[in-house]
C-alpha cells in the first residue's frame, strides 16, 4: 500500500529471532480493526545475537515506534528490553501469554528454543506430502487415485478448489478437487459405498459470471460462450448443488469468503466428521 506522506506515519517494527511469519500474521490480524491509519512494518528477522539486537535497534532509533518482538533467549530479550527503555520505544512480547498460559495448564517449561515450528521434523514432511498430492491432484487429475485423499472439493469452475486445495494441504491435510462440468461424467469413485469426506463448493451466479468474464478477457477470448451466458451458468450451479445434495455432502457458498474462511470452515467440518467416525467405531468396540 503506498503510504500518503501528508498523514501521519506509523511506525510499526517486527522483531524475531525466527522467520517472522507469526508476528506479521499477528500484526496484519491486529492491523484490519484500525481503520483510517496509516502504519509502516518492518520487519527484523533471525536476530540471535546481543550484537544483531543492538544494531537493529540502531536502525530502528530514526523511525521510533511500536516493537512488537517473539525472542526466546534472555539475553536478547534482555538488551531488547534495555535499548526499548533507553529509546523509549513501547515494546510487546506478542507470544508471553499464550506459553505462560500453557506452561501454567500443562504443567511443563517451555523450551525458549527459537524457530521450532520450522524444524524438519513428522509434521513437516507431511505437510510437503500433502502439498505434492494436492498439486497431482488437482482438478480432477488421477481421479482413481482419489481414494488417498482426506478432502475431496466438487464446485464448478472458478469455485476456488485450487487455492483451497493449496491451503489446506499448507496445513498436513491431503485434499483433492474435482470440477463440475455440464455433460461430463462425475469420477466413478465419489459413488461407491466408502465412507469418504466430500464438500461441495457453490457462489453466487453474478459473482462467478463476473469472475469467468475476467479470466476470459486475461486469455483474449470474447467472453460470449455458454461459460459466462447467465442461464446457462445458474443452471451449472444449481445440476452441481443437486449432484452434491444428492450424496449428502456439505455445501459451503464462497461467494463472501476469503480462501483462509473457506478453508478454515472445511477444517472444522472435517475434524468433526473425524470425531464422529471415532465415535462411532469406539461404540462398535464396545458391543
Amino acid at each position: 500500500m503506498k503510504l500518503d506522506k501528508d498523514k501521519p506515519i506509523y511506525h510499526l517494527h517486527l522483531v524475531s529471532d525466527s522467520t517472522g511469519d507469526t508476528l506479521e500474521h499477528m500484526a496484519k490480524s491486529a492491523l484490519v480493526q484500525f481503520e483510517g491509519v496509516q502504519v509502516k512494518k518492518h520487519l527484523w528477522p533471525l536476530i540471535r545475537t546481543s550484537m544483531q539486537m543492538e544494531r537493529v535497534m540502531e536502525d530502528i532509533k530514526p523511525f521510533p515506534g511500536l516493537v512488537l518482538y517473539t525472542v526466546v533467549n534472555k539475553e536478547i530479550r534482555a538488551e531488547l528490553k534495555r535499548c526499548c527503555k533507553k529509546y523509549n520505544f513501547p515494546s510487546v512480547s506478542v507470544l508471553d501469554p499464550v506459553v505462560n498460559a500453557l506452561t501454567s495448564f500443562l504443567g511443563q517449561k517451555a523450551s525458549n528454543k527459537p524457530g521450532l515450528q520450522y524444524v524438519l521434523d513428522a509434521d513437516y514432511f507431511e505437510r510437503m506430502d500433502a502439498i505434492q498430492f494436492s498439486m497431482a491432484h488437482d482438478d480432477g487429475i488421477s481421479p482413481d487415485h482419489l481414494d488417498h485423499a482426506e478432502v475431496i472439493l466438487v464446485g464448478v469452475s472458478r469455485t476456488s478448489k485450487t487455492p483451497t486445495s493449496i491451503y489446506m494441504a499448507n496445513r498436513g491435510i491431503r485434499t483433492a478437487n474435482v470440477p463440475f462440468v455440464p455433460n461430463c461424467p462425475m469420477p466413478e469413485i465419489l459413488d461407491d459405498e466408502k465412507d469418504r469426506f466430500v464438500v461441495g463448493l457453490t457462489v453466487a451466479p453474478e459473482q462467478l459470471i463476473n469472475i469467468r468474464t475476467h479470466r476470459l478477457k486475461s486469455m483474449n477470448e470474447a467472453p460470449t460462450t455458454a461459460y459466462v451466458d447467465p442461464l446457462e451458468v445458474r443452471q451449472e450451479i444449481r445440476d452441481c448443488r443437486r449432484y452434491c445434495a444428492k450424496r449428502g455432502w456439505p455445501m459451503i457458498d464462497v461467494t463472501r469468503r476469503s480462501i483462509e474462511e473457506t478453508a478454515a470452515y472445511i477444517i472444522s467440518l472435517y475434524q468433526r466428521w473425524q470425531e464422529e467416525r471415532e465415535l462411532k467405531a469406539g461404540d462398535g468396540d464396545t458391543e
